[in-house]
């Protein structure tokens, strides 16, 4: 569940093959529908810990611990939050790796590590993960001298008030790494990651700046 969250198609496939390694129900990958109703009962407050952490009461553990057929003792409750706690980590240190899915020549899904280089010879496309690492390495130079830019401004212009000068750095980061939280759909969940994941739509909100009609959002690339 905690890896599906972050639609981290790596580890869900790496936990599914090590899940049928030890001996797992090759049921329960049919989807959370199919899991033990006490591991299905985690749902709600491993979506809560993956997108709006703050949003967990003390109301989510007493639910959990309650008395009943599927109820979770409080040793069993602490070890499950660590663990899906650590996917959660796990899942942004993978896409930190650049570690990304692609199609494979049967149709399949697999997956691509960035590729070592050596000092001698320039990096492949691969080791900057596509297109995609190279724009980002490109956006962060021009906000960098954009930046710089700024700072030289200000020593040059009299009378700009520190608001003034926060208004434009804000325009420039907007304008050079961030998007708007409706740009962030991700409308192609790969199936073997959206049949654990019930209420795919909710995610991370951001905390809306007065005058700002749609905040803006690190995007991972």
């Amino acid at each position: 569940q905690a890896a599906a969250r972050h639609q981290c198609s790596y580890l869900v496939g790496l936990h599914m093959g090590e899940f049928l390694q030890v001996g797992g129900n090759p049921a329960w990958l049919q989807g959370l529908h199919c899991a033990p109703q006490k591991l299905r009962n985690l749902n709600e407050i491993n979506k809560l810990l993956a997108h709006r952490p703050w949003l967990i009461t003390k109301e989510h553990i007493e639910a959990l611990l309650k008395t009943g057929e599927n109820s979770w003792s409080l040793a069993e409750l602490v070890q499950a939050l660590v663990l899906l706690t650590h996917y959660h980590s796990l899942a942004s240190f993978v896409f930190g790796c650049g570690i990304n899915p692609e199609e494979d020549q049967d149709g399949g899904q697999g997956c691509r590590p960035p590729s070592p280089h050596s000092d001698s010879s320039p990096a492949s496309d691969d080791s900057m993960g596509g297109s995609g690492g190279r724009d980002a390495m490109r956006e962060v130079e021009v906000l960098m001298e954009r930046m710089k830019l700024l700072q030289e401004n200000q020593l040059e212009e009299e009378g700009v008030t520190q608001e003034e000068m926060a208004t434009r750095f804000e325009l420039e980061k907007t304008e050079s790494l961030l998007v708007a939280p409706s740009d962030m759909a991700d409308h192609s969940l790969q199936s073997n990651v959206l049949c654990f994941v019930e209420d795919p739509e909710f995610g991370y909100k951001d905390f809306t700046r007065r005058g700002e009609q749609a905040p803006p959002t690190f995007r991972a690339q």
